[in-house]
């Protein structure tokens, strides 16, 4: 059996150990090793540890097919990555769905709920199986055009950190009644870098805690502007299981477009396949890896399930304060629910600023495989995000933050061919994920599901370049658009090599493999017992 692989050093034929142990007699899974430090033996790989320096020890219950403590101590990971789906670039989105379309668009953000949550399984998959995440796999399987692709990811990054250090400043406007200026408020959420570097120091699992404590105060803060509206329930529930918009013209399919691109952020899925990392598994033993999968996905669906009622209790709250009223009609918010929506925001930016820092961190060390100390590294993903948003915050006022958070949510949709391609690239690779490897469902499903949102984020990026009406910029995003195509076709290619169309593999058609290309490698696969 021929198995096409996308290979840098580490995966050479001189060097076959390099991928774990080959084949084990005893049956267990072939696991493939994290990468090496480039300069180890010779650093305290205690203070430049590239991940967590604590491991969750899983409880022993051989005995139940299902064990409440065991997913106790996998319940963590999903949480911090549901936090993504709750940043301010959502809540903008959500408050704007609302407001256009009304209950209308509840069941695209159900439907892209559900796509992020199979898309999170990749991820989560790959970091258990591998026990390497998104980035660094792509270090080692593209080695040509991983700077490209660690640049377009960064990006992403960026891009998000800004809307959730704004909404942290906008957060601190409102409950200071405007005496807190946006810069201001993007300097003091520059301290949430020091509460990060204070809570990892007192263990993982209180830094989890603390997530789920800002989870629960959105979940509060919402739920109450929630119940305060009471928004029609049969209309709600039409929104989110009718898939039909009765009425809607072209703001309202912008905007549903628009509740995917924010719902699905690239840099999320390469976050995810790190934070698995933090639990002690055997990845030599087929039935602790398959066990982790399984405890895994029960905890994103249900950190994702908490992510959607929040986002659906904003949707909810300005349906009915907002939809197709008159500024006569729309009641003034009291102060007391402006000022616990404002809670709300904080707690939202709060949360996804820090979890942006671990996604910068994880993305910069894997693609770069950078040993740097854990203060260096936050210093700079955070200054990274920081300065730009506090240029934005001193040149531009509250009022025109809607254009900025647009701008913002089409520079990630450019991004999500550079999460979603590899991570079902490398998931469907029998020498990367062996036995766990996507099955021919999968593998179709996860095609159509990638092309789909892509196409659907492609439309938003069209249709908000056709907006700023300028020659100039027409030309300058056509030539743009030439080179992020190739990239993208390039990363596609390889995908389809992967998903079993070997006839695009240029090394199959002549019959021989070329020890001179480190970017495609014909692996002979062993067989092992399960």
């Amino acid at each position: 059996k021929c198995v096409v692989s996308f290979s840098a050093l580490p995966f050479s034929e001189e060097s076959p150990q390099a991928n774990g142990d080959i084949q084990n007699t005893q049956g267990q899974y072939r696991s493939i090793s994290p990468p090496a430090s480039p300069v180890a033996g010779t650093l305290d790989d205690e203070q430049f540890s590239t991940y967590f320096e604590e491991k969750i020890p899983i409880p022993d219950d051989v005995t139940k097919i299902f064990s409440f403590r065991k997913l106790w101590a996998f319940t963590g990971p999903g949480f911090l990555m549901s936090i993504a789906y709750l940043d301010p670039g959502n809540i903008e989105s959500d408050l704007q769905s609302g407001a256009k379309a009304g209950f209308k668009l509840l069941w695209v953000l159900l439907v892209a709920t559900i796509i992020g949550l199979l898309l999170q399984r990749l991820g989560a998959r790959l970091g258990v199986v591998t026990g390497m995440h998104l980035a660094e796999v792509c270090h080692r399987q593209y080695p040509v055009p991983r700077i490209i692709l660690w640049f377009m990811v960064e990006l992403a990054i960026i891009g998000s950190d800004m809307q959730e250090v704004i909404g942290c400043a906008i957060a601190f406007n409102l409950l200071s009644v405007g005496r807190i200026p946006l810069w201001g408020g993007v300097l003091i959420t520059i301290t949430d870098t020091f509460v990060f570097l204070f809570l990892d120091k007192y263990g993982l699992r209180k830094l989890e805690l603390f997530f789920g404590f800002l989870i629960t105060i959105m979940a509060i803060s919402f739920g109450y502007e929630y119940v305060k509206v009471g928004p029609d329930q049969g209309e709600l529930l039409k929104g989110m299981f009718l898939p039909y918009c009765q009425g809607c013209g072209t703001p309202q399919m912008e905007q549903a477009v628009g509740i995917v691109g924010a719902v699905i952020m690239p840099h999320n899925i390469y976050l995810h396949s790190a934070l698995v990392k933090s639990r002690q598994i055997d990845r030599g033993n087929k039935k602790e890896v398959k066990e982790a999968n399984k405890y895994y996905f029960i905890e994103s669906t249900i950190a994702l399930f908490v992510s959607f009622l929040i986002n659906v209790f904003v949707v909810a709250v300005f349906a009915e304060a907002f939809y197709k009223k008159t500024n006569k009609e729309v009641v003034i918010t009291p102060t007391e629910a402006l000022y616990i929506w404002a809670v709300g925001i904080l707690a939202a930016g709060q949360s996804s600023t820090m979890t942006g820092t671990y996604s910068g961190q994880f993305v910069m060390e894997g693609f770069l495989n950078l040993r740097w100390s854990r203060f260096a590294r936050v210093l700079l993903t955070r200054s990274i995000a920081i300065f730009p948003t506090l240029l934005v915050a001193i040149f531009q006022d509250v009022q025109h933050m809607t254009g900025m958070n647009d701008f913002l949510n089409v520079l990630q949709s450019l991004q999500l061919p550079f999460a979603l391609i590899p991570i079902l690239t490398f998931t469907s690779m029998t020498s990367i994920m062996d036995d766990f490897a996507n099955g021919l469902f999968w593998k179709i499903g996860g095609g159509v599901v990638v092309l789909m949102v892509c196409a659907i984020n492609m439309y938003f990026v069209v249709v908000y370049v056709q907006s700023l009406d300028s020659v100039a910029l027409y030309v300058l995003a056509a030539f743009l658009c030439i080179a992020y195509l190739c990239f993208v076709c390039y990363l596609a290619w390889q995908c389809l090599i992967a998903l079993g169309i070997s006839c695009l593999d240029v090394s199959c058609l002549g019959g021989r493999v070329s020890n001179n290309r480190p970017a495609l490698l014909i692996e002979e696969q062993p067989a092992y017992d399960t």
